[in-house]
């Protein structure tokens, strides 16, 4: 019986350590999604995902979580360094990480992987409209936020600036808050102005158009937009619906500006089928997808395989030759 009970006791025990170890035939894997702050549609958006493929977490074996984070550089750093299994990044920053430029100068991030495109993404500027701003030159002298550090939008809030010819440091007296702040800011009039890259509608613009201060969208257009439009070929004009989501705005019609996408990245080390996973569940319930939230009304099976410069994952790969969105 002693021996019974022993030998017993040492398979129980190694059961357990194999299914702890994720060794049983239908372990479940569990990944995380770095978005990015909770008023933009990056969190949203990793939520979406996340619920899709948690009504089939049984079928895939799969359990996804969603984490805010501060954006696009931490992702990529979160997900190369294995903190993260995916997040959302602006598709200039998927440029810039698998080139080694930019935050990563130098080190380019090979094992950086793109998955699908999701919404666009517009280069936005708003300002209390008695600040005398209706121009992007009109921002000299004026506090404004150009994005915490490592964020998307203080990268393209740069490439803007610099194009048109500022010295951040000497002509703006630059602050680097967070989206989820500077709307507050704005109405305190504590700040001028500020940048966000992001999809339209957006929590931050509704609050910053909603208030006591009279603010107002700023066009960003002209010879500064078309020099960084051609020295970096991940942006592309787009137009601010101010009219159907901002009435509260004191303009009085839609506003141009330039953007970029954004993108659903991975690593090398992730498997092929935790990908094919993810990327299935969100194809083929494309149409209910799109219904999660407004800025993704645009999208398209084709268009999601736009603006990705980073190799595509084998996982997504699989998935896109099988419904022969690539040959």
């Amino acid at each position: 019986m002693k021996k019974f009970i022993l030998m017993l006791t040492v398979l129980v025990s190694v059961a357990l350590s194999a299914f702890a170890n994720g060794e049983g035939e239908g372990a479940r894997e569990y990944v995380t999604i770095g978005t990015g702050g909770v008023t933009g549609v990056y969190y949203p958006t990793g939520g979406a995902i996340s619920k899709m493929v948690n009504k089939k977490s049984d079928e895939y074996n799969l359990k996804v979580t969603v984490e805010s984070t501060g954006g696009s550089v931490y992702n990529v750093n979160a997900i190369m360094s294995g903190d993260l299994e995916f997040g959302i990044v602006q598709s200039d920053r998927q440029y810039q990480a698998y080139n080694g430029l930019a935050d990563w100068d130098g080190a380019p991030q090979d094992k950086l992987r793109a998955v699908f495109a999701i919404h666009p993404e517009s280069i936005t500027l708003i300002a209390s409209d008695d600040a005398g701003i209706r121009s992007l030159e009109d921002l000299k002298g004026k506090v404004v936020n150009i994005g915490n550090p490592g964020s998307g939008q203080r990268g393209n809030a740069t490439d803007i600036l610099t194009a048109a010819g500022f010295d951040i440091e000497k002509d703006i007296k630059a602050e680097g808050l967070k989206p989820s702040e500077a709307a507050g800011m704005l109405q305190d009039g504590r700040i001028d102005a500020y940048f966000y890259t992001v999809g339209h509608p957006n929590g931050s613009f509704k609050e910053a158009t909603s208030g006591a201060v009279a603010t107002r969208f700023i066009p960003l257009e002209g010879s500064a937009v078309d020099t960084v439009i051609a020295d970096h070929p991940f942006y592309a004009k787009s137009v601010i619906p101010v009219q159907a989501h901002y009435p509260g705005a004191a303009n009085e019609g839609d506003v141009a500006t330039f953007g970029v996408k954004a993108t659903f990245c991975t690593s090398s080390d992730v498997s092929d089928d935790v990908v094919y996973s993810i990327v299935k569940e969100v194809f083929d319930n494309l149409e209910e997808f799109k219904t999660l939230h407004p800025a993704y009304g645009v999208i398209t099976a084709e268009n999601m395989l736009e603006g990705l410069s980073a190799p595509l994952h084998p996982g997504a790969e699989r998935y896109f030759r099988e419904v022969g969105l690539i040959q």
